[in-house]
C-alpha cells in the first residue's frame, strides 16, 4: 500500500476555524493513484443518497438529516430534527425517506425545499420500537420497494423472526412489508448487483466469542425467504455455543465471503463506475467500522471484496489509516467509516460519523 500524503480541503471561511477543521488525511492509505479529500463536514455522517443536485445524510446520535447541495460551497443543511436514530435514507421521485427506528418517514419534494423543508410524514411505524440493533439502512430495490433491514433485539437471543433478524421489503404506496430474508444477525448495508439484480448484504456477527470469531460476512440473496444462519450458525460453519446444538450449518446459505470478525461491516456498494481501474468494476465496496469486543482493534477501514463469475475470489483493505498505533494500549482511532457512495463521475464517498465528515476518493494515476 503506499501512503498518499494530501492535504485537507477546508471548506470554511476564517483560519482559525479551518485550523479547527483540520484531519490527518495523510495518514491514510490508499493503493497507487488514488487520492482523497474531504468532501463536507457533516456531524455524526452516517448513511449516504443521491438526489438530483444534492446528498442526503443521515446520521445516529445527532438525531438529524442533512442536506448538502452539490454545487456552491457544499455547506450542510439540516433538513430534519429531533428524530429518533435516523441513520438511513432513501431518494425516489423527489421525495426523501428517512428511517427513524420504528418508522420509515418522507419529505415530499424535498430539493426545492431544502430552505424550508416539509414536516416529515410517516409512511410506516409498524416496525419494532427496540434501539438495540434499531437503526436501519434502507435503500429502493428494482422492484420499487422499499428495503429495511431489522437487528436482533440483542448481542445473541432467538427472537421471533417475522419480526426480528431479518430483511424486509415496504410498499411505500400501500404499507406492506414483506420479510424477504431470515437468520440476519443486523445489517447496516446492502445494494444489488449491477448484472444479475441480486441482493448482497453485508452482517454484523455476535460479539463475546472471542477475538477472531465469529466472521462478519458478505451474503447474497438468491431468492426471498432464504435462511441465513442466525442465531444457529455463524459464517459457514461456526456452530452458536448457545443456541446452535442440535443444527447443521448445511441448513443455512453461507456466505459469499467470510469477512473479519468484529470489524463491524456497515454500507456497502458495487462499484459501478468507470473512473477506477478495471479491476475495481463491479467489486464490492464495504466501510468496515471497527471492533468495540476485541482485546486489539480491528476495522477502521474501507474493503475491497473483488468477484469473478458471481463469486469472491480475493477481500483487501482499500483505504486503511483512521486507526493508529500497533499494540492495543497505544491503539486510537480517529475516524471511523460507516457508508460508502459511488457518485456519477465514478469517485467514491465515505462517510464517518466519529470524525463528522465525509470524503471523496479519486482516481489519478494511469490504467
Amino acid at each position: 500500500m503506499k501512503r498518499l500524503i494530501v492535504f485537507t480541503l477546508m471548506l470554511f471561511a476564517g483560519p482559525a476555524q479551518a485550523a479547527a477543521e483540520a484531519l490527518p488525511l495523510a495518514s491514510l492509505s490508499l493503493p497507487p493513484g488514488f487520492e482523497v479529500e474531504l468532501f463536507a463536514r457533516v456531524p455524526n455522517a452516517r448513511q449516504m443518497a443521491l438526489g438530483k443536485h444534492t446528498l442526503f445524510v443521515g446520521s445516529m446520535r445527532a438525531g438529524k438529516v442533512y442536506a448538502i447541495p452539490l454545487r456552491g460551497a457544499r455547506k450542510p443543511v439540516v433538513i430534519a430534527d429531533g428524530l429518533n436514530l435516523p441513520v438511513g435514507v432513501a431518494f425516489r421521485d423527489g421525495d426523501l425517506y428517512v428511517s427513524a427506528v420504528s418508522r420509515i418517514l418522507r419529505l415530499r419534494d424535498i430539493e426545492a425545499r431544502l430552505n424550508k423543508p416539509p414536516r416529515p410524514e410517516t409512511v410506516s411505524q409498524a416496525y419494532p420500537t427496540d434501539t438495540h440493533h434499531g437503526w436501519k439502512f434502507i435503500a429502493f430495490g428494482p422492484d420499487g420497494k422499499l428495503y429495511v433491514p431489522v437487528g436482533a433485539p440483542c448481542n445473541i437471543c432467538e427472537p421471533d423472526p417475522d419480526r426480528y433478524a431479518n430483511i424486509t421489503r415496504l410498499d411505500v404506496t400501500s404499507g406492506k412489508i414483506e420479510v424477504i430474508a431470515r437468520g440476519v444477525r443486523n445489517s447496516v448495508g446492502f445494494d444489488w448487483h449491477p448484472q444479475s439484480g441480486e441482493l448482497w448484504f453485508t452482517d454484523n456477527g455476535r460479539d463475546q466469542m472471542g477475538d477472531d470469531v465469529p466472521p462478519d460476512e458478505l451474503n447474497r440473496l438468491s431468492r426471498p425467504a432464504q435462511l441465513f444462519g442466525y442465531p444457529y450458525c455463524h459464517g459457514a460453519s461456526i456452530a452458536d455455543p448457545e443456541f446452535g446444538k442440535g443444527r447443521r450449518c448445511s441448513e443455512f446459505v453461507p456466505p459469499v465471503q467470510n469477512l473479519g470478525a468484529h470489524v463491524a461491516s456497515l454500507g456497502m456498494r458495487f462499484y459501478t463506475g468507470t473512473q477506477f481501474p478495471e479491476r475495481y468494476r463491479n467489486a464490492v465496496v464495504i466501510a468496515e467500522h471497527g471492533s468495540w469486543n476485541r482485546s486489539s482493534k480491528v476495522g477502521y477501514r474501507v474493503s475491497v471484496v473483488r468477484l469473478q463469475d458471481n463469486r469472491a475470489v480475493s477481500y483487501e483493505p482499500f483505504i486503511s489509516g483512521w486507526l493508529q498505533g500497533g499494540r492495543s494500549n497505544e491503539e486510537s482511532a480517529w475516524g471511523r467509516p460507516a457508508d460508502v457512495l459511488v457518485m456519477p463521475d465514478g469517485s467514491l464517498l465515505v462517510s464517518d460519523d466519529h470524525a463528522g465528515a465525509i470524503y471523496r476518493v479519486t482516481y489519478r494515476g494511469s490504467r
